[in-house]
Parts: structure tokens; sequence; C-alpha cells
């Protein structure tokens, strides 16, 4: 109705479902729009409030009955019941002028948290996810619910190695800068399915590139990951080490697609950052990952499985430190040499590393429990030792990480413990997720 949603409109991969808006009296206010992948765009009225149940209010599950496609629609009510009128920021907050900003897989981890912040700020955001079932789908559709609380985006469910789709959607939406969160993520599942990773890895990201170099895309952030260090270095890492010997089929591809990246800014003159994170951490982590994982077998009273002696270290960072970060190189420009190209790389991490021993040993502490632990074999794949060197971060992003490893995670079990049961793993049976 007129007086509640100015309007939304949903097309399904290749359908012609339409959905239009109606005045009171039941007629079309607007002509049909529809589109040929999937695509969600929220509007909020500024005329009134909207009266809206507590549950309603969340979100509205709209099925189309033609595919029988079931896409979530977040209506965002910042306190309660009522939508409120809200003016939008006009984007000065960051150094482009009113920027169009699309963020692959901004439906994960990293990603909703990065919209979030985004939005805050005053961007006009897309997000770009095709909601793999890597880890729930339904998760996904939850971090989408919590971002859109922050405002308004458009979100497209593509897939990065359908080019024709993901065409559609850089053509459609016109962006200044791309962020590429989006991955198949997980050293150890990488091992049995190389192929995958580097169809999605490397051929999602080259077609990414090639898009944004025939868009005229301004500026692009490549997330890349610790892992491309592999072993065998001096520690702490630092960008300017070569010889980068990866030692999963996850790392190479991230090194491959930091190369790709390299290659995409010299020749398009494209300004590119790509940021190497480490062993992030926070509300909303995926459940394969060790402090999630970890955290749901001591509040099940489950045993802890500790693979190899325990001496593993991870530079373990928490998710505010890293989207701060995120959001300075949003506004860096690389100042290359004559004729080198616009490129640049960071580790964004925390710089204190810790081993695993004392990692449940925090996590004891900050959960209250006492850890019951199972020795296992050491996992292939993992590495001994990750420590950012952050000085380049420091000197060139003003980048500072501020949260110690035992307030995040007291930050992480109180989330824990008040998230919906869905958001969490569940660890009342036997489970088979590899800890990462």
């Amino acid at each position: 109705m007129a007086n509640e949603f100015d309007a939304f409109f949903i097309g399904v991969q290749s359908g012609l479902t339409r959905l239009r808006p109606r005045d009171d009296s039941g007629h079309d206010r607007a002509p049909p729009f529809h589109f040929s992948l999937t695509f969600i765009r929220f509007f909020r009225s500024g005329a009134t409030d909207i009266q809206l149940s507590a549950r309603r209010s969340l979100a509205k599950m709209v099925q189309t009955e033609t595919y029988g496609s079931l896409i979530t629609v977040a209506a965002r009510p910042p306190g309660g019941s009522q939508l409120r009128p809200r003016a939008r920021r006009n984007g000065t907050d960051l150094r482009i002028a009113s920027p169009r900003i699309l963020l692959t897989g901004g439906a994960g981890f990293i990603g909703s948290h990065v919209a979030e912040a985004l939005l805050r700020h005053g961007a006009q955001l897309a997000i770009l996810d095709n909601l793999d079932d890597f880890y729930s789908p339904a998760w996904k559709q939850a971090n989408l619910r919590e971002v859109g609380l922050c405002g308004d985006f458009e979100f497209f469910s593509t897939d990065l190695c359908d080019p024709a789709a993901l065409r559609h959607a850089i053509e459609g939406f016109r962006p200044d800068v791309v962020i590429h969160l989006a991955a198949r993520a997980g050293v150890r599942p990488s091992l049995e399915q190389p192929q995958l990773y580097e169809r999605i890895n490397v051929g999602g990201t080259a077609n990414l590139l090639d898009l944004c170099r025939r868009c005229g895309v301004q500026r692009f952030l490549f997330g890349s990951s610790s892992s491309v260090y592999g072993v065998g270095h001096r520690v702490p890492f630092s960008e300017d080490q070569g010889g980068l010997r990866p030692i999963s089929p996850y790392a190479a591809t991230k090194l491959a697609g930091e190369t790709l990246c390299r290659s995409f800014a010299g020749r398009a003159g494209t300004p590119v950052v790509c940021l190497r994170f480490f062993t992030v951490y926070g509300p909303r982590q995926r459940p394969d990952l060790a402090i999630h994982k970890f955290t749901a077998l001591l509040e099940a009273d489950q045993p802890i499985p500790i693979y190899g002696d325990g001496s593993t270290g991870r530079d373990y960072t928490w998710i505010g430190d890293i989207v701060a970060g995120i959001l300075a190189a949003l506004d860096y420009e690389p100042k290359p040499a004559p004729g080198a190209a616009p490129f640049e790389v960071f580790n964004l991490g925390n710089s204190h590393p810790v081993k695993l021993t004392k990692l449940i040993e925090h996590l004891e502490r900050a959960t209250g429990r006492r850890a019951r632990r199972l020795q296992e074999p050491e996992q292939k794949g993992d590495v001994p030792l990750t420590w950012a060197d952050i000085n380049k971060a420091r000197r060139l992003l003003g980048y500072a990480p501020s949260i110690s490893l035992q307030d995040g995670l007291e930050r992480f079990v109180a989330w824990f413990r008040t998230a919906e049961a869905s958001r969490r793993l569940d660890v009342a049976s036997p489970v088979s997720v590899p800890i990462a």
C-alpha cells in the first residue's frame, strides 16, 4: 500500500515475475519491472510511520508461485515495531563523493559487517552474493536482515562464475568502487575440491575484474588471506616478502587473485588495494572456524579436539578492527613509481599471535567453563604460525587494532549466548565441521 512501502521489485532468475506497487484503490502506480537475475531493492516510505508486529517488522518472506523461490526482504525497524523516516546521508564521510559501492560476499561474516559500516557512512550500496551452501544459506539471509537494519541496499543473488548475470548486475548498478570479498572459503576443504576453488576464486575474480575494466570502476579492493604466506618465511609476515609458498589450494587461489589484481591495475590504470586478513573472529563468525566451534563445544560440555601438539599460533583479529582497516583502505590512494601499477598490499591483523593451547585458556575464562581436550593427529594444510607485521598499514592507513583477544572473546561469547539458535553451531550431535 502507498503508506507502507514505496515499492519493492523482485525478479527471479530468467523469470518474468512482476510485483507492482499499488495505491489504496488497487490501481498500479508505476510500470512493471523485471530483471534477468535475482534482484531485490529495498525502499522505505518517508510519509508516515508504519505499524508492524515485532515479528513481521524483522522480515517479510516473499514466495513467487511461478518458481517457488524464497527471498527475504528486510523491513528494518530501528528498535521496535515502527519504521521511522530517516534522511539518507550524502556520503561525504567517504572520500569519493556519493560513492556507489558494490560489495561481493556481503552476506557472509566479514562482508555483512563491512556492509553495515558502509551504510552508516552514507554509501549507496549493492551486495552481490550467491548464498552458496558452504554453510547454511539461512545464516547468510539472517546476516542480510541485520544489514538491512542499517539502511537501504540493493541485492544481487549472482554467481561470479556466470558472466552474463554478473554483467547485468554491474551494468545495472554502475558502481564507482568494488570491494571483492566473495570467495570459496576454507583451507582444508580446498584440499578435497581444488578445481572448485580455482573456478570460483580465480575464474570468478577474473570475470569480475574484466567487467570492472569495461564499466570504468574507479577503485577496487580485494579481500586476500594470510594463508598466502605459507610456511618458511621470517616472522612477522611483511608485505614485501617475496617467494611466497602457499600450501593449500585455497591459499594458492588467493595469491592468484592478487596477481590478477596487479595485472588489472596495470592494464586499466585503476587503483587496487589487496588486504590480507589474519584469522578474523567476532559475531556472525562462520561455524567452521575455531573460535565459533570451540565456544559451541564448551557451552555444550563436549571435548575440544586439539590437532597436533597445540603449538600452532594464529594472529586472531577482531572483526571491528578488520572493518576499520577496510574503510581506511577505501580512502587510500596508491602512489606508484613512474610506470608502475597503482597497486598496494596491506596486512590487516592484530600482530599478537596466540598458541592454540592459550586460545582455549582464554575461552575458558570468557565462558567460565573448563574445557575437556581431545588429542587428534595434526591436520594437513595447517601452517604452524600466522603473524602480521602491520607497520605498513599503521603508517599508510592509520590502522590501529584496539581489541585484545580476551576482550574480543568475551564479546563473542556474549553474542553467542544471545544469538538465535539458528545462528549458532549445533554440536548436540556429532559433527564433521573442520576447524580452521
